[in-house]
């Protein structure tokens, strides 16, 4: 017997970010919106907890016990005193080291799927807990979506969305590291005041109407100054997005992939083609959103 789920990437609509907190996290005020590119993490019964991996990129992927599926299956069977004795598969779709969550959708995913597998019956709560325990994102991978996230981005309030928002997603020739990105935060806000986090409404209000227009005029990401300091091609990928029609460009979470909101799937057809052939990115793809969060299929 095996259990087969399915999780959606994000893409973040806004990120404020607050400043670095004792314990070294940042409070955040994260609006997220789940987005139609998926993992799907399978767990079938082993002799040994193992981790194998396929798909774009697979070989960045860790196999050993800090994989954040690896951990979700550890932290459920210790809850329950029993050994997380499976093989875990992901199939990778989601970029890697790419900030749209893929590692955290392999946790929410393998947790959803030994919940399943060893009928451990655990509440959402529950689950909820242990993703917060994994990783900031973990939480909205389970939820899916439109969430704010507040906290480090774990505490979640669902948000309403009365449309689906087109976008198309740039990969660049190489990743970026989140922690990485939060130093390079911390070190352009050197002597300067950084204010509390604060969800916009503009833009709780744009996914409310699924006004794509209103949603592209409010868009924002606190990291994407440090993201291009560490990777300053990606100026290169945003402008030839914009100039290809995008109603906006950013950099998605902590990067280094490059978000387009369209106002439809066609425009985002084109936004897509004109990326391929532009030679600032190694990859393009489109998707949609919001859709659910982990999923057994």
């Amino acid at each position: 017997m095996s259990v087969t789920v399915r999780v959606p990437a994000k893409v973040n609509v806004q990120l404020a970010v607050g400043a670095a907190r004792p314990d070294g996290f940042h409070d955040l005020a994260n609006v997220f919106l789940a987005v139609g590119l998926y993992d799907e993490v399978t767990v079938t019964p082993a002799g040994e907890l193992r981790v194998t991996c396929e798909g774009p990129d697979a070989a960045q992927v860790p196999l050993d016990r800090t994989n954040l599926a690896a951990r979700a299956a550890i932290a459920l069977a210790e809850r329950r005193g029993i050994e997380p004795d499976v093989h875990i598969h992901i199939a990778k779709d989601i970029p890697v080291a790419g900030g749209m969550a893929g590692g955290s959708a392999d946790g929410a995913g393998a947790l959803l799927a030994c919940d399943a597998l060893w009928g451990t019956d655990a509440s959402r709560d529950e689950l909820l807990d242990i993703c917060a325990e994994l990783g900031s994102d973990v939480p909205f991978s389970l939820v899916g979506g439109a969430a704010l996230g507040t906290g480090r981005g774990e505490k979640l309030t669902a948000l309403e969305v009365g449309g689906t928002f087109h976008w198309v997603f740039a990969m660049a020739e190489r990743g970026l590291s989140t922690p990485a990105v939060f130093r390079e935060f911390d070190r352009l806000a050197e002597g300067r005041e950084i204010p509390e986090p604060v969800a916009s409404a503009d833009i709780m209000t744009a996914l409310a109407k699924g006004d794509p227009d209103a949603l592209a005029a409010t868009v924002t990401n606190d990291l994407q100054p440090a993201a291009l300091s560490l990777f300053p091609e990606l100026a290169a990928t945003l402008a030839a997005g914009c100039e290809a029609g995008a109603l906006t460009a950013l950099v998605s979470g902590s990067g280094p992939t490059t978000a387009f909101l369209t106002r439809d799937a066609e425009s985002a057809g084109k936004v897509a083609e004109a990326l391929r052939v532009s030679g600032t990115c190694r990859s393009v793809r489109t998707a949609a959103g919001p859709v659910p969060g982990a999923t057994v299929v």
